[in-house]
C-alpha cells in the first residue's frame, strides 16, 4: 500500500516550493506571454486506459488552441509519493488525476487549488454529492471526480451454473457454501480473496457495521468486538473448503486475476478498473458470462464497500495563467461527453448521471457496477484515512498465512494508528 503523508513535513516543503516554483510560458506576474503548456500527470493504466485519456488531450487542445498539455504517464503504485515530492520542491504538474483517497491529506497540506467558483467546478451540481463530498476538505472543493468506482463480487456464471448455483451470494457464509460447491461439483477453486491488502478487507469491517476508525467520534475502532468478528470472517476465506490459501508474493495480484480470466477460480472481489481485462480473458469471451454482485453481507444483515476513484485536481503553486487553463482542462475532461468517452473505452464508471448514456449502459460490465454503487461507502473527510490501509494490510498478511493472532494483529494495527491519529482515543 501507499505510505502515508506527513502533513507537518508537507506544508514545510510547501512553503519552499511556493518561493522556488514557476511555470514555463508565462510571466513572473502570472500573466501569460503566449499560449500556456500545462502539465498533466496521468495515474491510469499506461497500456489499456492511458492511450484513451490522451485521445481526449488532443480535442481539448483543438478546441483550445492557446493551451498545450504534456501529458506524462506517471504509475498509480508509485504516484502519491512522486506528487508529495515534486509539490514540495520543483516540477509538479500543474494539474493531476489523484485517488479520492489523496485530496484530503493534499488538501491540508496546502498544495491543491480550492475549485470553487472556477470552469473546473462549473458542473458540480451534475456530479453524484457524495463524490463531490468526497472531493471537499473542510468545506472547500479540491477536486472534481473524474471516474469512480467500488468492490464488487465477480463470478464466473457458467461455472455458478455448473455447480448448481442459481444466485450470487449474499452473505460471506453463504459465498463458502458456494466456494466448496464449486470445487466438488465444477471442479474449480471456488473463491480467492486478496490477502494482505487493506483495501479489499474493508467490506467484512463494513459488513459488521464498523471501520477502522471512527473519525467523527475521533476513536479507533480495529479492536473492537465487531471489527474482530470481521477479521475472522475474513482470515476464514483463506481456509474454507473451496477457498484458495492466502498468497502475499509480490505477484499475488496478478496470480488472482490470471486464475479467474482464465477460468480456474470462479469468484473474486475486485473492482471495475479490471474490467477491460478481464474481457480479454478466455473465460469471458463472452462479456455476459461475467456476474457482478455487491459484496457479501456480514453478521450485521450489511453490504457495503469502499468508495474509490480519480479526481482532477490543481495545484496550488502554479501561476495564475497556468491555474486558469489547468481549470478549464479539469472542466473539459470530467464533461459528460468526455466521461462518456472515456468510459466506453475503458469501462470505467463516469460520476455524473448524464454521462450514463444507452451507449455506456450497453457494456454489462459497467452496466453490473452501477447497480452495486448504491452499496459504496464514502469514505470520511479524514487527510490520514488512506495511510490507515498500510498497517491494516500488513497485519492482515500475518492473520491470512496464520503467523498472529486476530486479536494480537489489531492491537499492533491501534497502536500504529494511534501514532498517526494522536487525538483518537483506543
Amino acid at each position: 500500500m501507499r505510505r502515508g503523508i506527513a502533513a507537518s513535513a508537507l506544508v514545510v516543503a510547501l512553503a519552499a516550493s511556493m518561493a522556488a516554483c514557476g511555470s514555463s510560458g508565462s510571466s513572473s506576474d502570472g500573466k501569460a506571454d503566449g499560449p500556456v503548456s500545462i502539465t498533466y500527470w496521468d495515474t491510469s493504466n499506461a497500456t489499456n486506459e492511458a492511450p484513451n485519456y490522451q485521445e481526449l488531450v488532443k480535442k481539448f487542445e483543438a478546441a483550445n488552441p492557446n493551451i498545450k498539455v504534456a501529458f506524462e504517464s506517471v504509475p498509480f503504485d508509485q504516484a502519491q509519493n512522486k506528487l508529495q515530492t515534486a509539490m514540495g520542491a520543483k516540477g509538479a504538474p500543474d494539474a493531476f488525476r489523484s485517488e479520492v483517497g489523496w485530496t484530503a491529506a493534499f488538501a491540508k497540506a496546502g498544495f491543491l487549488e480550492p475549485l470553487d467558483g472556477t470552469p473546473a467546478a462549473a458542473d458540480a451540481a451534475a456530479f453524484q454529492p457524495s463524490l463531490m463530498q468526497q472531493a471537499k476538505y473542510q468545506g472547500k472543493t479540491y477536486g472534481i471526480p473524474l471516474v469512480t468506482d467500488t468492490l464488487g463480487l465477480l463470478y464466473n456464471k457458467a461455472l455458478f451454473a455448473k455447480a448448481g448455483i442459481t444466485a450470487a451470494p449474499k452473505t460471506w457464509d453463504e459465498l463458502k457454501t458456494d466456494a466448496a460447491a464449486l470445487k466438488d461439483k465444477a471442479g474449480v477453486d471456488g473463491f480467492w480473496m486478496r490477502a494482505g491488502d487493506g483495501y479489499y478487507a474493508m467490506p467484512f469491517l463494513f459488513g459488521e457495521g464498523t471501520d477502522t476508525v471512527d473519525a467523527a467520534g475521533k476513536k479507533i475502532t480495529v479492536t473492537s468486538p465487531e471489527a474482530l468478528k470481521a477479521i475472522d470472517t475474513y482470515k476464514s476465506m483463506f481456509t474454507a473448503p473451496g477457498t484458495v490459501k492466502a498468497d502475499v508474493t509480490a505477484d499475488s495480484y496478478a496470480h488472482m486475476m490470471d486464475a479467474f480470466n482464465a477460468g480456474k477460480v470462479a469468484a473474486i472481489i475486485q473492482g471495475p478498473w479490471e474490467i477491460t481485462n478481464i474481457y480479454k480473458g478466455s473465460a469471458f469471451a463472452d462479456k455476459t458470462n461475467l456476474g457482478i454482485a455487491a459484496v457479501p453481507g456480514g453478521s450485521a444483515g450489511k453490504s457495503g464497500a469502499p468508495t474509490g476513484g480519480h479526481n482532477i485536481s490543481v495545484y496550488a503553486g502554479s501561476d495564475a495563467a497556468h491555474k486558469a487553463a489547468a481549470e478549464k482542462f479539469a472542466a473539459f475532461m470530467t464533461s459528460a461527453e468526455s466521461q462518456a468517452f472515456i468510459a466506453q473505452k475503458n469501462s470505467t464508471l463516469p460520476t455524473r448521471a448524464d454521462a450514463y448514456t444507452p451507449e455506456v449502459k450497453g457494456d454489462p460490465g459497467i452496466a453490473g457496477f452501477q447497480a452495486v454503487l448504491p452499496s459504496a461507502r464514502p469514505r470520511p473527510e479524514l487527510p490520514e484515512y488512506s495511510s490507515l490501509f498500510a498497517s491494516l494490510g500488513t497485519n492482515l498478511g500475518k492473520i491470512a498465512q496464520d503467523q498472529a493472532a486476530p486479536k494480537d494483529a489489531m492491537d499492533t494495527v491501534a497502536t500504529d494508528y494511534a501514532k498517526l491519529l494522536p487525538g483518537f482515543a483506543k
